[in-house]
């Protein structure tokens, strides 16, 4: 046998595959076998001892005369008759019914009709010694097969039918050669079809192996062929091409954030050098006052920047879905109360007017953390945007399994180009001054925790701004309402 086929998937499985099936039928042969051997040798059973019973009554009501002999002869003759044509292989027919009747209180010879010498079918009769009405088998010297034979006593006489086996052997050994061949063309024909089968089947994923594996991070577009059937190997197919999507998606994220982060980190960086670089050029010089202040705006400059940095990695950690959440059911009303109390100062400043309509007990499963953060954004991002002396309105109300958080004010509103792409990533407006990110964490953040944040416009002009989040059955052990310390 070929290496090459013998370390094949295809040819172990339809190897086991056939043996699993050869080895089962011929269990069931084996039944049916024995079942077999069991009717036909029940069907002669019935026969010795319904012809033995018929012989007994013609011997008991036979007068006891010189022609008695010749009558059960005669009858014993016409009762082999009823029996198949038996022949040897050269086509000679075979005698293979005896009768012999024994006189327990004579001294006559014993009558005899069937294949000589009578003699040897004596011996092994005395041998055996068969049970009265009871078929058993004995073994006659220069017979192949046994005799199955009946015993009937009465009246001083017993009586001894018997028949060979040899009719039912050769019936049950056509019966095995013909069931042989049979199996076996059956066994090759299923190894065949299962070899076929097999083979097929594995030919679709060595092609989804072959595809996979000229797969590279530079080349992420090539795609497995989906077979129209909806079968497992169809299903890993879009399996794979799914995975394929993703990870395409992730590293398009990836070089896109590095992208970003690394023009973005330009500004802050250079910002920090110069200051340095000035504060060194005029170290002998300086005051305290001086050095205190540089280093203060190196200080806050590398805050901005590590800001940014976590900023960046949340919010691409949650658009490929493996932000961390650490879930615990969080009272929305308090944590959003809590916000703009710690705001409220600074709305103050730009002479803003807050109205708020928060609706108690609206618990989410949420991370608090994150939660918080969001919220933070929201609201910087309202007092940044919005010229002096705008309303700004928070309603917070549950709907439906739904925690609905809706900012609106009556600010200039979002700039069309901007609206529809504002929870991207470093999508801001001309005038502002950030980096794009508050709003794309926002949207990240609420995705991560399956719900949806949505941007309108606010009829009369401004912007309406709306969360929402599946909402808690009932407060859980460990419920945040404010403050996680």
């Amino acid at each position: 046998m070929p290496k090459f086929l013998r370390t094949t998937a295809a040819w172990r499985i339809s190897i086991w595959t056939t043996l699993a099936f050869a080895l089962g039928t011929a269990v069931a042969f084996s039944i049916v076998y024995s079942f077999v051997a069991k009717t036909i040798q029940g069907r002669s059973d019935t026969w010795l001892s319904g012809e033995a019973a018929v012989l007994a009554r013609v011997s008991k009501d036979t007068p006891q005369d010189r022609l008695y002999n010749r009558i059960v002869r005669e009858v014993a003759e016409l009762a082999t008759e009823e029996l198949p044509d038996d022949r040897s292989a050269n086509g000679q027919k075979l005698n293979t019914v005896f009768f012999l009747e024994i006189h327990a209180n004579s001294n006559d010879a014993p009558l005899w009709v069937g294949p000589g010498p009578d003699d040897l079918f004596l011996k092994a009769i005395q041998k055996t010694n068969p049970a009265p009405g009871v078929p058993q088998s004995i073994d006659v010297q220069g017979w192949r097969t046994p005799f199955r034979v009946v015993t009937v006593s009465e009246s001083g006489r017993t009586i001894y039918l018997g028949l060979s086996s040899r009719g039912d052997d050769v019936l049950l050994r056509r019966l095995t050669r013909r069931f042989l061949i049979l199996w076996g063309s059956t066994v090759l024909m299923g190894f065949l079809i299962s070899y076929l089968s097999a083979y097929r089947t594995l030919l679709r994923v060595q092609r989804i192996t072959d595809t996979v594996a000229h797969v590279s991070s530079k080349d992420l577009g090539e795609r497995l062929p989906q077979p129209v059937n909806s079968d497992e190997i169809s299903r890993l197919a879009k399996t794979f091409n799914h995975m394929l999507d993703r990870i395409q998606s992730s590293v398009n994220e990836l070089h896109s954030v590095t992208d970003a982060v690394a023009h973005d980190l330009k500004s802050p960086v250079t910002s920090i050098r110069g200051n340095l670089e000035s504060l060194l050029s005029g170290a002998s010089n300086a005051p305290n006052d001086v050095w205190k202040d540089s280093v203060g705006e190196a200080v806050e400059s590398l805050d901005r920047l590590l800001t940014l940095l976590d900023t960046t990695l949340d919010v691409a950690e949650a658009q490929a879905g493996a932000l961390r959440l650490d879930r615990c059911a969080v009272d929305v009303s308090a944590v959003v109360r809590q916000m703009l109390d710690l705001y409220q100062p600074s709305m103050d400043e730009h002479n803003h007017t807050l109205n708020i309509d928060l609706e108690d007990q609206v618990f989410v499963d949420a991370d608090w953390g994150l939660l918080h953060r969001s919220l933070s954004n929201l609201i910087e991002n309202e007092i940044a945007h919005l010229p002096s002396g705008c309303h700004i309105s928070v309603s917070l109300h549950s709907h439906e399994a739904s925690a609905i958080l809706v900012i609106e004010d009556n600010g200039p509103g979002f700039p069309p180009d901007i609206r529809t792409r504002a929870f991207e990533r470093f999508v801001r407006g001309k005038q502002s001054r950030g980096h794009g990110l508050g709003l794309a964490l926002v949207d990240a953040v609420v995705r991560a925790h399956g719900g949806k944040a949505n941007i309108s416009d606010r009829p009369g002009g401004g912007a309406v701004i709306t969360l929402t989040l599946p909402v808690s059955v009932l407060p859980r052990h460990g419920t945040l309402t404010g403050s996680p310390a």
